[in-house]
C-alpha cells in the first residue's frame, strides 16, 4: 500500500489528521479513567484509596505495553519510509510475539507482588482487601492488555489512526457503560463493588483487541503479520533499543507515585487520596497531549527514514504548539475551579480543600511541561530511546523526588506540590538541550 502521503501532504494538516483521532481516543480514555474513579469513590473512600495505591502497579503493566509498542511503532514507520517492506513486516510480527511473552511475565509478577506492595503503604485491612480484590481481576488481563496495545501501535505506525480511534473508543465506552452496572448491580447483574470495576475494564480491553483483529482482516493492511515463535536477534535489538527506554519512561511515573505516597503518608492519608485524584485528573490533559505525540511519532520516523529532515523539524515545532494549547487549557481550568474537580472524587471537605490547593500549585508547571513531553516523543519517534529516557529520569525521579522530600520537610505536605513546578521548569531546559544534541546525529 502507498504510504507516501506521510512525506507529501502539508505538515500541519497531516499532523492534525494523524493526531486528532488519537486525541479523541485519549480524551475518551481520560473520561473513562475519571468515570471509573467516580464510581469507585461512590463505594467508599477506602475503595478510592485502594485504587490509588494499586495505580502504580496497574500503570506499570500499561507502561510496559506502551513502551515496547513505541519501539515497534518507530521501527515500522522507519522501514516503511525507507521502502523496506520485509523489515516492516518483521518488526510488526516479532513485536506481537514478544508482547505475548511480556504479558505472561507481567501477569505472574504483578499478581505475586501486589499483596506485599499494598502493605508497604497502609495497615488498613479494608483498603488492603479491596486493593487485592481489584488487582487479582485487573492484572489477570495483562496478556490482553499487552497484545491490544501492540496492535494499537502497529495501526498508528501505518497511519490507520481512524481505525485505532474506533477500537480504543469502543473499548472505553463499553467500560463506562459496564462500570455502574457491575459495581452497583443493575438488572440481572449482581452488585460486585470494586470487583465489578475490574471486570468492566477487562471486558473493554478484550473488546478493543477483537476490533483490531476485525479491522486488520477486513481490508488490505500496509504490513503483513505472520506467525513467529522464535527470537530474531537483530530485529529484537532494534525493538528493545527504543522499547526499553520508552517502557522506563512510561513506568517512571509509577515509581514517582510510590515515592510520593511514602512521603505524603507520613502527614495524612488524605494527601495520598489527593495525589491519586490528581493523577486521575491530569490524565485528562496528558493523554490528549500524548495523542498528539502518537500522531507525530510515525510521521517523524517515516520522514526521517525517507530523508526528509526539514519536515522532521516542522513536525516537532507544530507538535509543541499544539501541546502548549492543551496545557494552557488545563492550567486555566485548575486555577478557576479546582475544588469542583476534586469534589468529583470525594465528598470529604478536608480532602476537597487539600486537593484544591494541590491543583492550584501543581498546575503552574503544566505549560512548561510541554517542552519535555514533546522532546521525549520526538526522540522516541527517531529511534533515540536513551536521550528520551534521560529526560524522563530528570522529570520523574532525579529532580522531583529529592525536591519533594526536602520541600516537605520545610513546608509540610504542601512542599510536595511545589516540587512539581520546580521540576518541570528545570527539566524543560534539560529536555530541549538534550533534544538538540541528540538530533544532530540520528542513526538506526
Amino acid at each position: 500500500m502507498n504510504q507516501t502521503f506521510m512525506k507529501e501532504k502539508k505538515v500541519m494538516p497531516l499532523l492534525l489528521s494523524m493526531a486528532l483521532p488519537m486525541v479523541i481516543s485519549m480524551m475518551v480514555n481520560s473520561l473513562y479513567n475519571i468515570v471509573d474513579s467516580y464510581f469507585v469513590a461512590q463505594i467508599s473512600e477506602e475503595a478510592m484509596t485502594a485504587l490509588s495505591l494499586v495505580y502504580p502497579v496497574q500503570n506499570f503493566i500499561t507502561s510496559v505495553g506502551v513502551g515496547f509498542g513505541v519501539g515497534i511503532n518507530a521501527a515500522i514507520a522507519f522501514y516503511l519510509g525507507a521502502q523496506d517492506q520485509k523489515k516492516a513486516n518483521e518488526a510488526a510480527s516479532q513485536g506481537l510475539f514478544l508482547s505475548v511473552i511480556h504479558g505472561i511475565a507481567l501477569t505472574i509478577i504483578c499478581l505475586a507482588i501486589t499483596p506485599f506492595f499494598l502493605k508497604l503503604f497502609t495497615k488498613d485491612a479494608t483498603v488492603i482487601q479491596l486493593g487485592n480484590t481489584y488487582s487479582r481481576i485487573a492484572f489477570s488481563f495483562s496478556i490482553i492488555i499487552s497484545i491490544e496495545i501492540t496492535w494499537e501501535k502497529i495501526f498508528q505506525a501505518v497511519g490507520r489512526m481512524r481505525d485505532a480511534m474506533i477500537c480504543m473508543v469502543s473499548g472505553c465506552v463499553l467500560n463506562i457503560v459496564l462500570d455502574p452496572i457491575m459495581i452497583f448491580g443493575i438488572g440481572p447483574v449482581p452488585k460486585m463493588g470494586i470487583a465489578g470495576a475490574a471486570i468492566a475494564t477487562g471486558i473493554g480491553q478484550v473488546a478493543t483487541w477483537m476490533l483490531y483483529l476485525i479491522f486488520y482482516h477486513a481490508r488490505p493492511f500496509p504490513v503483513h503479520i505472520y506467525k513467529t515463535r522464535q527470537l530474531h536477534g537483530s530485529m529484537d535489538k532494534k525493538l528493545y533499543a527504543v522499547g526499553i527506554p520508552a517502557t522506563l519512561n512510561m513506568a517512571l511515573p509509577s515509581l514517582l507515585v510510590t515515592a510520593l505516597n511514602g512521603i505524603l503518608s507520613i502527614y495524612s492519608p488524605i494527601y495520598v487520596v489527593v495525589l491519586g485524584i490528581y493523577y486521575k485528573l491530569q490524565t485528562f490533559l496528558y493523554l490528549p497531549a500524548n495523542g498528539i505525540l502518537q500522531g507525530m511519532r510515525p510521521l517523524i520516523g517515516y520522514n526521517y527514514g525517507a530523508g526528509e529532515k526539514k519536515r522532521v523539524h516542522k513536525l516537532f515545532a507544530y507538535t509543541l504548539y499544539l501541546s502548549l494549547g492543551i496545557m494552557l487549557f488545563g492550567t486555566i481550568l485548575c486555577q478557576i475551579c479546582p475544588d469542583t474537580l476534586i469534589a468529583l472524587f470525594s465528598s470529604n471537605p478536608d480532602t476537597v480543600n487539600a486537593g484544591a490547593l494541590a491543583l492550584r500549585i501543581i498546575s503552574l508547571g503544566f505549560l512548561v511541561s510541554s517542552v519535555s513531553i514533546t522532546c521525549c516523543g520526538a526522540l522516541e519517534g527517531l529511534g533515540k530511546g536513551t536521550p528520551s529516557l534521560v529526560i524522563s529520569l530528570c522529570r520523574y525521579t532525579l529532580i522531583i523526588i529529592p525536591a519533594a522530600f526536602i520541600l516537605s520537610r520545610i513546608f509540610g505536605a504542601v512542599g510536595v506540590w511545589y516540587a512539581f513546578g520546580i521540576t518541570e521548569a528545570v527539566t524543560a531546559v534539560i529536555a530541549y538541550v538534550t533534544y538538540r544534541r541528540a538530533t544532530r546525529v540520528v542513526r538506526w
